[in-house]
């Protein structure tokens, strides 16, 4: 930059505030423009602001290895806009990640039910493209450090296609660490992943550290991982293995993300959960049909356009069922801010944990409440046995229990100590018996 009259050069990350001429900018341009510098909020990534004053002008395009990628998703949102509606702008988001053609009305509906996940790609999204290319390659009988080759080499295409967002970047390095490690013979962990996973990136970039979207990614998978495989054991033996999955894996991911989306946006979806669960069996098929359809646009645009419009015909249940709970009364309840509206929403989040073992464990309620019973009958019990003098004779059990005890027939309050073993008498009030004998006085008495 230039600066009364000096030249500075160096690298910082800014945030670029200018007009419609900066929504074409593509990643990997080099750009020249003027404005004014402010430096940021404490605390903010960024090192500054940059008002832009004029339009950029384009210096040099993107690399050989940016052009492709920003090309294909040019190519793609371009193909889903004939299909209009919703599932036009919501395809290319789910695919790509691009987001330009995303309505705003069905944004805010997403955003209401806690579904602005799938609003563009995330973990979730490369977690299924690593593990269907590690599925095929097994299938098709590919030794274990090929298949783990492949696999690698397909999800690194795809994290270049959509572009290295946080989330993108945690599943990729969790999957490739998970995948040299089954090359190797050592399958690991999934903490023990998510773990490494972040650790890596935090030192790679610590700009990570300060991304709610990171944060969120994050939180999400460590609900799965420690949470998910729990609640689906929970689950009737009845119930299909596919359908405990689609159940857990929201509900898991939804109670861990639940104070952190609190700080970011105060406020509660009632409908997130089943929301999320209606829409899990549709996320899959929009990711896979899209991306196959993704990677034969180039070559073969018209073997992908069936795949094109099964996906968006599900991407469009994907916004119908997003759209139709956020019409529903009371779709997104307030709540506190702050650090006690995390915590309040902490606690309900375990509340709710707690609730579904409970519903879904009905004998080892019912076991626990007959033991605890058992244990409290016990204990009064023992209190009440007779206990040994210093010279071990037993001591009468009327001399053992401290209370107040009303001897009827004799209108007397008696206490009894086991310390003196003595019992003090205070005589009480006989409403059905006789009255006092009233005092006469002697004969000849004035």
């Amino acid at each position: 930059m230039t600066s009364r009259g000096y030249v500075v050069a160096g690298d910082a990350r800014l945030v670029v505030m200018g007009g419609a001429a900066w929504q074409h900018a593509a990643p990997g341009q080099r750009l020249r423009t003027t404005g004014k510098l402010r430096p940021a909020a404490p605390g903010e990534p960024d090192a500054g602001i940059l008002s832009a004053s004029s339009a950029p002008a384009v210096l040099s395009g993107p690399g050989q290895w940016q052009q492709g990628p920003a090309g294909l998703r040019r190519a793609f949102t371009a193909a889903a806009a004939p299909f209009g509606g919703d599932a036009g702008g919501l395809l290319p988001g789910m695919v790509t990640g691009d987001t330009s053609a995303l309505d705003a009305d069905l944004e805010a509906a997403m955003k209401t039910v806690g579904m602005t996940h799938l609003t563009a790609v995330s973990g979730a999204n490369c977690s299924l493209i690593l593990g269907t290319l590690l599925l095929a390659a097994r299938t098709l009988r590919f030794p274990r450090g090929a298949a783990a080759a492949i696999s690698l080499a397909g999800l690194g295409l795809f994290v270049l296609m959509v572009g290295p967002d946080p989330s993108v970047l945690r599943a990729a390095l969790m999957g490739g660490i998970g995948l040299t490690s089954l090359a190797f013979g050592r399958t690991g962990r999934g903490l023990s992943l998510l773990c490494l996973a972040v650790i890596g990136l935090v030192l790679a970039q610590p700009v990570m550290a300060a991304s709610f979207g990171f944060l969120l990614s994050v939180l999400a998978t460590l609900g799965i991982v420690v949470t998910g495989r729990r609640i689906m054991d929970w689950l009737p033996a009845a119930v299909p293995r596919w359908a405990a999955a689609g159940l857990a894996v929201p509900l898991s991911a939804q109670l861990f993300c639940g104070p952190a989306i609190v700080l970011l946006q105060p406020q509660f979806g009632v409908y997130a959960l089943p929301a999320n669960v209606a829409t899990a069996a549709l996320v899959a098929p929009v990711t896979l049909l899209g991306t196959g359809a993704a990677a034969l646009l180039p070559a073969l645009p018209a073997a992908a356009e069936p795949l094109m419009a099964a996906a968006a015909l599900f991407a469009g249940g994907v916004a119908g069922i997003a759209r139709f709970f956020a019409s529903l009364p009371g779709a997104a309840l307030p709540w506190p801010e702050g650090v006690f509206g995390a915590a309040t929403m902490a606690l309900f989040s375990a509340t709710v944990l707690a609730a579904v073992w409970l519903a879904l464990h009905p004998s080892a309620v019912v076991r626990a409440v007959l033991a605890a019973h058992a244990r409290i009958v016990a204990v009064l019990e023992d209190r009440s046995q007779p206990s040994r003098r210093h010279d071990g004779r037993p001591v009468a059990r009327q001399a053992v229990r401290r209370s107040l005890e009303h001897r009827s027939g004799r209108g007397t309050l008696r206490v009894r100590k086991p310390t003196s073993e003595r019992n003090h008498e205070w005589l009480l009030p006989r409403p059905n018996g006789p009255g006092p004998r009233r005092r006469r006085a002697p004969p000849g008495a004035t």
